[in-house]
Order: C-alpha cells, then sequence, then structure tokens
C-alpha cells in the first residue's frame, strides 16, 4: 500500500485560506482524502493574488493546494450557508481558520457542526487560540514569531531582529493540524465521536523553541542572536574562507580535537578554555577570533575536503539554486512532475517528505471555482440552486 491509501474514502471539507490549514488539508488528500476546497466568491483563497506567479496560478497557493476540488460558495448568505451544512452532513473533517468571531458570527463553531454531524472531525487554526485573549490578537507568522520572542534572537548579535524566512509557523501549524486531525480520526474508529482540534500558531513558536525556553526557565538568561551560531555548541557557525563562506557544526568534544588537528591547532583541544563543550561555549568570543582567522587563509574547497576527511560536519552555504543542482537532491526525487499531477503547463511540485514516490500528489492545485456545480450535484442540491449559486 502507498500513502495515497491511508484516507482512501475520507472526505475532507478545506475552509481555510493562507497557508496553515490548507497545507493541513493537503497532507490528508496527499494521503488519500478527497478535500473539497470551499473559497469565498469572487476571488477565492487570499493566496491566489499573491506574487511570485506561474502563469496565472500563485505559486504561493500552488504549493499547498494539491489534491483538492475548488467550489465557490459564499457561506454568509443563508443559500450558500445551507449549501455548506449539506456538505457537512456528508464530511468526516473540516478545516477551518476563520478570523476571531465568524464562526460565531455564521453559526459554523465546532458545536454547531457537531449538531450538523455527530461525528465530524473539526480542526480549527488560530494565531493565539480561540480564548478571551487571544481572541483580539491579530495573526500571521511574522506576527506570532515577533510576539512569541522568536525574533529576539533570530539574526546577527549586533543587528535589528528579524524574521525567519520561510513560514514556520504556519507550516508547523499546519502539520500539528494535521497530526491533530490522525489522532482524532483513529480514536473515532475506536469508538468516539466528534472532536475539535485546536492548533495555534503560537503553540507551535514555543515548540520550536523548546530548548531555549527550557534553557531560559533553568538559568533566568535570555538567548541571544547568534547569527548562524548554536546556543549549546561551539565552533558552530558559518566561518570566512578566503573566497566564500561555508558551515562548520562540531557538536562534541571528539569533533573538536579532530578538527584541531585539521587546523594545526593542537594547542586548543588543551587548553583549558576550550577543553569542553560547556567551556568552549562560555569562551564563544575567544575561540572564535582564533578560528575566524585561521579560516580565512584557505579557499572553502581546501577546507571543505580537509574536514570532510577528517569526519568533521562541514558543508558549503549554497543559495536555492546551487542547492536544487545538488545530486542528492535528484536521488531523493523531492518534486512531482507536472505530467504525473496531469498538469498541462505545469510546474514540479515537492512530494511530502513522508511520500518517498511522490505517488500521494495525484492531482493539480484546483483553478477557482473549478468543481462547484460538480460537488454541489453530488451534494444533493437541485440544478436550479446549483445554477444560483454558481453564479454568487
Amino acid at each position: 500500500m502507498s500513502l495515497s491509501d491511508t484516507y482512501r474514502g475520507l472526505r475532507v471539507l478545506d475552509l481555510s485560506t493562507y497557508i496553515a490549514g490548507p497545507f493541513a488539508a493537503m497532507i490528508l488528500g496527499d494521503m488519500g482524502a478527497g478535500v473539497i476546497k470551499v473559497e469565498r466568491p469572487p476571488t477565492g483563497d487570499d493566496t491566489r493574488a499573491l506574487p511570485p506567479r506561474w502563469g496565472e496560478g500563485a505559486t504561493v497557493f500552488l504549493a499547498v493546494n494539491r489534491n483538492k476540488r475548488s467550489i465557490l460558495l459564499d457561506i454568509k448568505s443563508p443559500e450558500g450557508h445551507s449549501a455548506l451544512l449539506r456538505l457537512v452532513q456528508t464530511a468526516d473533517v473540516v478545516v477551518e481558520s476563520f478570523p476571531p468571531g465568524l464562526a460565531d458570527k455564521l453559526a459554523l463553531r465546532f458545536q454547531d457542526l457537531r449538531e450538523t454531524n455527530p461525528r465530524i472531525v473539526v480542526c480549527s487554526i488560530t494565531a493565539f487560540g480561540d480564548g478571551p485573549l487571544g481572541a483580539g490578537m491579530p495573526g500571521f507568522d511574522a506576527l506570532v514569531q515577533a510576539v512569541s520572542g522568536l525574533m529576539s534572537f533570530t539574526g546577527e548579535p549586533d543587528s535589528a531582529p528579524v524574521r525567519l524566512a520561510p513560514s514556520v509557523l504556519d507550516l508547523t501549524t499546519g502539520m500539528w493540524g494535521a497530526i491533530g486531525i490522525m489522532g482524532a480520526l483513529a480514536r473515532r474508529a475506536a469508538g468516539g465521536g466528534a472532536e475539535h482540534v485546536r492548533p495555534s500558531l503560537l503553540d507551535s513558536a514555543f515548540t520550536l523553541m523548546c530548548h531555549q525556553v527550557l534553557g531560559f526557565l533553568a538559568t533566568g538568561e535570555l538567548p541571544r542572536k547568534l547569527g548562524s551560531g548554536a546556543p549549546s555548541a561551539m565552533p558552530y557557525r558559518v566561518y570566512e574562507a578566503s573566497d566564500g563562506s561555508f558551515m562548520l557544526a562540531t557538536a562534541s568534544d571528539a569533533q573538536f580535537a579532530r578538527l584541531c588537528d585539521v587546523l594545526g591547532m593542537d594547542a586548543l583541544a588543551r587548553d583549558p578554555r576550550f577543553r569542553t563543550m560547556s567551556a568552549r561555549v562560555a569562551a564563544r568570543e575567544a575561540l572564535d577570533a582564533m578560528l575566524a582567522e585561521r579560516f580565512r587563509e584557505q579557499p572553502v574547497a581546501a577546507w571543505l575536503r580537509r574536514l570532510g576527511e577528517a569526519g568533521i560536519p562541514a558543508g558549503p552555504l549554497n543559495n536555492i539554486e546551487q542547492a536544487l543542482a545538488l545530486p542528492v537532491v535528484a536521488e531523493r526525487e523531492l518534486f512531482v512532475p507536472p505530467e504525473k499531477l496531469r498538469w498541462q503547463g505545469g510546474m514540479p511540485l515537492l512530494r511530502l517528505p513522508i511520500d518517498p514516490g511522490g505517488d500521494g500528489a495525484a492531482t493539480a492545485p484546483p483553478k477557482l471555482g473549478q468543481h462547484t456545480a460538480e460537488v454541489l450535484r453530488e451534494a444533493g442540491l437541485d440544478e436550479a440552486l446549483i445554477a444560483r449559486l454558481s453564479r454568487q
């Protein structure tokens, strides 16, 4: 059996927008679930309008919305709301990321959906939770990075705090949402009923910072900005060679001893200031200055060859173009070709890390409202109503 057989026959309604919720729903779609993406007229998911673009599609949307059918439905209108509840009756999972208060206003809270379908699993993705404190706080990845403290120790020591460029909180919250849904489905299969899964970007941020949080609780010391460095290991950062940069990642005393041998600096391994990892972290600046001076004496290729031969973790500092050209990327078959998705004129899409063959990526991201009539017809709506809803 392949990954795409895991949830064959499962029905998912994706009412979410942006990245976190759509990513959670796409994971289920890659695992075989039938995902219906419910989009508001006239423009649909907000990410459809974002640059950069591939033809008529936005790459942010394309990245997290394959294996879905798209319908346009104004769920604020009486007929659209009624049609949505018809879809909920036949669904197993609903994924939503409504702004605070909207689910109450539209009578689409968990308890409302549970009355419609007693076996429904609802995943509500928020920025700061759905309690009274979080409900009034705005929520986007970068804002939560700032509020959670994640930005405070990201960047170079003398620079302003910076955000992590990838949408790490959106994507990890989507993963937690998918994991939570899987757990709820397993409990339902064992005799349970409806469940409400409620991941938040704030929870994801603190989980990503788990060892920094515990380090602060243990010592009372705030984590510092270390650039490419690590708080618990040294030497462990990007160094400048004579013609470029490379990453060095020594994570043990034995690796440090081998490093000193490669550098011809054996005295450092015997120096009490640097003998243990804790000592090296405490004397970070002094050790860094000596290593930085030595590394500037030779080019990157020479250092990578010598360090690699000694079994010391080190690698080049690539940009995305260089990284995609690495032989290991082709070896791992990270991309699903557009032909496999039956997507004429499309682009390759990244497979899920849990799907080695990319078999779960079966259909291309949908065009806006591409399946409206088809899905509503499956729900048993009459043709006159389908025609009216399709014009909204």
